[in-house]
């Protein structure tokens, strides 16, 4: 059975985000995720964990100003030094909440750069954040995002990911896929995850249109998720979905979906 992992930068929103590790809790998450740490401290994070007998997989990289609508830096060329001073950042918060893996957000083609310059400065940012992370037994990802919600988004497919995987290099590089984002830029998801499984190192689920709760939408997640079973993979399987109505509510879906 899939195992899942509660995000709780879109999953129970109705209270403060320090109190979403016990609303994960008391629906019977034993993992949670969240875009970012760093508005908090280290051991406040930690130890939110701990009360609540949580495991943390997964936090993003820093990616810029996220409030002025920024999406990420790493393919950005002129803010090389503040991408590598962010690594060394999310390490420091990934070793204090024991987190196993960290995702890169490649982030939207900054004005006047082409296309090629932003690939280059991603390939070189992802060689130097994997090597980091693998002296620090962290794992990096990257996401392709679909051009829909984030228009400008460099990374937006799955082939062009594997294609930068490929031209990194690295051993400490994996594909975090994104059923969500994958339905809307490409579909053929059952097919790609088989294919390209052992690429794969998280994977996040929402339902299209609204992104919302597996079930609402297109996507036949009944099968899908017997499928991603039956093929081995044993990772989390990360809820980035925004709830249609109280996340609690909404929650029968995994019983419904996977029994």
């Amino acid at each position: 059975m899939p195992r899942f992992a509660a995000n709780l930068s879109m999953l129970f929103t109705e209270v403060p985000f320090m109190d979403r590790f016990a609303e994960a809790r008391s629906a019977g998450f034993e993992a949670v995720e969240y875009l970012f740490p760093y508005a908090h401290s280290p051991e406040e994070l930690a130890s939110a964990l701990r009360r609540n007998s949580l495991k943390q997989v997964l936090h993003n990289l820093p990616a810029g100003d996220w409030e002025a609508g920024e999406r990420g830096i790493a393919c950005h060329p002129h803010r090389v030094d503040e991408f590598r001073e962010g690594v060394g950042r999310a390490i420091a918060y990934a070793h204090a909440l024991d987190c196993p893996q960290l995702n890169c957000l490649a982030g939207k083609v900054p004005t006047g750069v082409s296309g090629e310059q932003a690939r280059a400065t991603l390939v070189a940012n992802l060689r130097f954040a994997a090597a980091e992370l693998g002296a620090a037994s962290i794992r990096l990802l990257v996401e392709p995002i679909n051009s829909y919600d984030i228009p400008g988004f460099f990374l937006t497919r799955t082939a062009q990911a594997l294609e930068i995987l490929d031209e990194v290099g690295s051993d400490n590089l994996f594909l975090q896929y994104d059923i969500y984002h994958a339905q809307r830029m490409e579909g053929e998801l059952g097919s790609t995850i088989q294919n390209h499984l052992p690429r794969i190192g998280h994977i996040q689920l929402a339902d299209n249109p609204g992104r919302h709760e597996p079930g609402t939408g297109e996507i036949n997640y009944a099968w899908l998720l017997r499928h991603i079973d039956a093929l081995g993979y044993r990772g989390w399987i990360g809820c980035e979905y925004k709830p249609a109505g109280n996340t609690h509510h909404g929650l029968g879906w995994m019983d419904r979906l996977t029994h």
